[in-house]
C-alpha cells in the first residue's frame, strides 16, 4: 500500500512537471509573437533565460528561501537541543546528510524543508511548532520534511517556484510590448490575414491565463508531494499517530503572521489565511482530513 502510493504520486508529479515546461515554452512563443512577430525567437529567449535563471536560483535557493521567511540558522546544539537531536536522529534513519537547521519566530506551528539535494538541504521550524507540539509530534513533522529531502521534492518545489516566477515575468514583458508598442505593431501591415489574427488572439489568451495555469500546476505538484512525504514519514518513524496528532494541532492553529506567499507550498501545512479545508485546485495543500485518513489506513 505504501509503495504503491509513492509510485502513483511520482508518476503524477512527472506529468505535472512536463506540463509546466510545456506551458513555459508556449508562453515564450506567445510573448515572442506579440513582441516581435516571431514565436521561435520567443521560445529561444524563454529557454535561454529560463536555464540561466534556474541555475542561479538552484545554486542559491536555500539562502533565498530562508531570507524570504525570516529564518535564523541554528549553529550550536545548545540553541535548540531537542530539535537538534530529532533532526540528527532522523538524518541517520533517512540515510541522508545532516541538514542545516533554521528557526522562524512565529507562534503558529509549521515547518518546511528546502534545498536542491540532500547534501545541501535545510529544515526550518517555527517557534510555535516547538512550543505547541510534544516530542513525538515534532518527530512526525521532521520525518515528513526528511521525506521531502530524500525524495528530492525540495528540488522539484524549487524548480516550480522558479518557473512560476519566470512565467509571471514573461507575461509582464508581453503586456508591456502590447500596451507600449513593439515589433508586432511595426509589422501590422504585413499580417492582416485571418491566420495572423488567430495567432494574436491565442497569444493574448496564453499570456492572460498562463500565470493562473502555472499556479494551479504548482499547487497540484505540492499536494501530490505532501501525500508522498506523509507516507515516507511513516516509513521512517513506524508511528503514523505522531504525524496525525501533529497535523491535527497545526490545522487548528491560526495562520502565520508574516509567511511568504511564494513559499507557502513548501510548508507542511498552509501558513496563510485558512478557509475551507478541501482539495480544491487552488489549495496549497491537501485537506488535513484526507491526509489523516490515508495515514490511518497505513
Amino acid at each position: 500500500m505504501l509503495y504503491q502510493q509513492i509510485e502513483s504520486n511520482k508518476l503524477k508529479t512527472v506529468f505535472v512537471v512536463a506540463l509546466y515546461f510545456a506551458l513555459f515554452v508556449a508562453i515564450g512563443a506567445a510573448v515572442g509573437y506579440v513582441a516581435f512577430s516571431d514565436y521561435l525567437a520567443g521560445i529561444l529567449t524563454a529557454v535561454i533565460g529560463g536555464v540561466i535563471y534556474s541555475v542561479i536560483m538552484l545554486s542559491q535557493s536555500t539562502s533565498v528561501v530562508m531570507r524570504l521567511n525570516n529564518a535564523r540558522d541554528i549553529t550550536e546544539k545548545s540553541q535548540a537541543p531537542q530539535l537538534f537531536n530529532i533532526v540528527s536522529d532522523m538524518a541517520m534513519v533517512a540515510q541522508v546528510p545532516m541538514p542545516k537547521i533554521y528557526i522562524i519566530n512565529d507562534a503558529s506551528p509549521n515547518a518546511f524543508a528546502t534545498g536542491t539535494k540532500p547534501t545541501n538541504a535545510a529544515v526550518a521550524v517555527t517557534t510555535g511548532l516547538l512550543d505547541r507540539l510534544d516530542r513525538e509530534e515534532v518527530e512526525g513533522v521532521i520525518a515528513h520534511e526528511f521525506g521531502h529531502i530524500r525524495n528530492y521534492d525540495i528540488r522539484l518545489q524549487t524548480i516550480a517556484i522558479a518557473m512560476g516566477g519566470l512565467i509571471a515575468f514573461l507575461t509582464q514583458i508581453g503586456s508591456r510590448f502590447l500596451w507600449f508598442g513593439g515589433g508586432r505593431s511595426r509589422k501590422s501591415n504585413d499580417d492582416k490575414g485571418g491566420a495572423g489574427v488567430i495567432l494574436m488572439v491565442l497569444s493574448l489568451i496564453l499570456m492572460m491565463l498562463g500565470p493562473l495555469m502555472a499556479t494551479i500546476m504548482q499547487l497540484a505538484l505540492s499536494r501530490n508531494r505532501e501525500y508522498l512525504a506523509d507516507a515516507t514519514a511513516v516509513e521512517f518513524t513506524r508511528n503514523p499517530q505522531g504525524l496525525i496528532d501533529a497535523l491535527t494541532k497545526i490545522s487548528q492553529a491560526p495562520p502565520m503572521k508574516e509567511a511568504n506567499k511564494e513559499c507557502a507550498s513548501l510548508y507542511i501545512a498552509s501558513p496563510l489565511k485558512r478557509g475551507k479545508d478541501s482539495d480544491s485546485w487552488f489549495s496549497t495543500h491537501p485537506s488535513t482530513a484526507n491526509r489523516i485518513k490515508r495515514l490511518q489506513e497505513m
